[in-house]
């Protein structure tokens, strides 16, 4: 177990997007996000206290998560210094980036030889099966994507919550790093072994009762040329009974990507809901999960309703006005 309090470590963190990991941990678990942790040229602030490490050690923080996702998920030379010093200093090292903190050989001696923990969740735990298609009982809400990092976790976790305010049977289901230091569990599937990535979902969200719904954390987008393949193994290993289409509008670009143009809602809404249908006939869209964080109130009010009048479904921002609409249609299925 990863144990708490937090320090949120954003290194030089280009963008507030690339913290976008420490930003669900500040959202979804405050009680957990005692400062941050930021070196010179960061430009990301989650407006917690600037702490330095004696600084947070005296609050009683345990572990330093990395709280950058950047691309490619390498540890910066530059960061060393900083994690080196931390497990000194008696923190646990937590991270989910690719490059795993046990391979680094000067964090696993420090490691060793201060008897602290290198907690890598990005490192599948279970050995999955290959998918098999079977259909398993329950129910399954997929959030997909027009691009990366657009607001497909916060619309699980916001559904989840919604539904468990009023009584009605649902788990978030993590299948990235974020979701995964929030809830303590879950798959990290960009790190699975391709053949297994459908299976690693099927396992994930196992028979259940027939009222209950799984709302699976969305990765990637079916239109994004790095990361489709996560993508299509959430479609089919999920199998899910409606899905909701996730976008963020002030894009100028794929994320990563400059020459690709973000695609459509309805190409996104179409292509997905062909692809669900091969495994599950039955699978509906029920709306749009708008994120808005950049538009002024009124913008994005008259944007959403401009989606609702255009596309025949509900349309919201779900961590600024609420999953209420959404939960409704998934309550119609």
């Amino acid at each position: 177990m990863i144990e708490t309090p937090y320090l949120l470590f954003l290194g030089d963190a280009p963008d507030m997007l690339a913290a976008k990991v420490a930003i669900g941990i500040r959202d979804w678990r405050p009680e957990y996000a005692v400062g941050q942790f930021r070196m010179d040229g960061c430009n990301a602030d989650l407006g917690l206290p600037d702490l330095s490490l004696q600084e947070a050690k005296a609050k009683g923080v345990k572990t330093l998560v990395i709280g950058v996702a950047n691309r490619g998920g390498i540890i910066s030379p530059a960061w060393k210094k900083v994690l080196v010093q931390a497990l000194e200093e008696g923190f646990d090292l937590a991270s989910g980036l690719h490059n795993l903190l046990r391979d680094e050989p000067d964090l696993k001696a420090v490691a060793e030889a201060t008897g602290r923990s290198l907690h890598d969740v990005r490192v599948p735990a279970v050995k999955y099966p290959i998918a098999n298609g079977i259909k398993r009982s329950g129910k399954r809400c997929l959030a997909v994507g027009t691009d990366c990092s657009v607001g497909k976790m916060y619309t699980a976790l916001c559904m989840e919550k919604e539904m468990r305010a009023r009584a009605m049977k649902a788990t978030f289901r993590a299948t990235g790093q974020t979701g995964i230091l929030i809830t303590g569990n879950g798959v990290p599937l960009d790190a699975v072994i391709a053949d297994f990535m459908a299976g690693s979902i099927e396992w994930l969200t196992p028979d259940n009762e027939a009222d209950h719904w799984d709302l699976i954390e969305g990765q990637g987008s079916l239109y994004h040329v790095s990361y489709s393949g996560v993508t299509l193994a959430l479609v089919h290993g999920g199998q899910p009974d409606a899905l909701v289409v996730c976008h963020e509008p002030t894009r100028a670009h794929m994320r990563g990507l400059p020459g690709y143009q973000l695609p459509t809602l309805e190409q996104v809404r179409d292509t997905a809901l062909a692809l669900a249908r091969v495994a599950n006939p039955d699978c509906v869209v029920i709306g749009y999960a708008i994120n808005t964080q950049h538009m002024k109130e009124e913008d994005a009010k008259n944007y959403l309703a401009e989606i609702e009048r255009g596309l025949g479904l509900p349309a919201t921002d779900p961590y600024r006005f609420g999953a209420g609409k959404l939960v409704d249609a998934l309550a119609l299925i």
